[in-house]
């Protein structure tokens, strides 16, 4: 059997990602592909229930390498329980974040180095790494302007912090797409969602019938 495709999406908050992921997933499914859609933290019931500890408002008082352990540990059962067993069924897994997020907001922007954090995760799923990382490039501040004005969003424990952290997390994207250019490509995520998800789309296509 063929193994599947396993593609994540990354980005700041606000980028558009999530809803890109949902208009990719089902052009695919269009074109006769077999699609899972997951989601990290989450994306299977033990997952979801460390995800509800971690995006909670009133869990200020988290510290940084507790939130790095608890993402680790999200990661590593959903890997085992979901991921790894679509690939095996021969599916294309479009997972919302994965490895890079854990990079980029608690190795950079939370300053705990990105190779330590790198370090912990590489236990967790082992070496096991996406067939392709689609960054969606936006501003900081363009992305929380749109959580803001998207009210039927919930706001959680990332949403509300300072610009000044969400400005590292896109300095620590920045830094991956320079350490991993082969596996990461960048999507102009200031277009509008039709544009995003066609060039998501693409891009894509293209890597699976390389």
């Amino acid at each position: 059997m063929v193994r599947g495709y396993f593609i994540t999406f990354e980005g700041g908050e606000g980028a558009g990602k999530t809803s890109a992921l949902t208009g990719v997933a089902d052009r695919l499914e269009r074109q006769g592909y077999s699609v899972v859609t997951t989601r990290e933290p989450g994306g299977i019931k033990i997952s979801e229930q460390i995800r509800n500890i971690l995006l909670d408002q009133s869990n200020t008082e988290m510290d940084a390498r507790t939130e790095a352990l608890l993402y680790a540990a999200a990661r590593r059962q959903h890997l085992v329980e979901k991921v790894k067993p679509a690939l095996e069924a021969g599916k294309i897994v479009l997972c919302d974040r994965f490895i890079d997020s854990s990079l980029a907001y608690q190795g950079y922007a939370r300053n705990l180095g990105i190779d330590q954090i790198y370090q912990i995760n590489q236990f967790a799923i082992d070496q096991f790494m996406p067939d392709l990382t689609l960054f969606f490039d936006i501003e900081p501040q363009n992305g929380l302007a749109r959580i803001r004005s998207n009210q039927a969003r919930e706001l959680n424990r990332l949403d509300v912090e300072a610009l000044s952290f969400h400005q590292k997390v896109y300095e620590g994207y920045q830094i991956l797409r320079q350490r991993f250019p082969s596996r990461i490509e960048a999507i102009d995520a200031e277009q509008s969602l039709v544009n995003v998800i066609q060039l998501a789309y693409e891009k894509i296509i293209l890597h699976i019938n390389e």
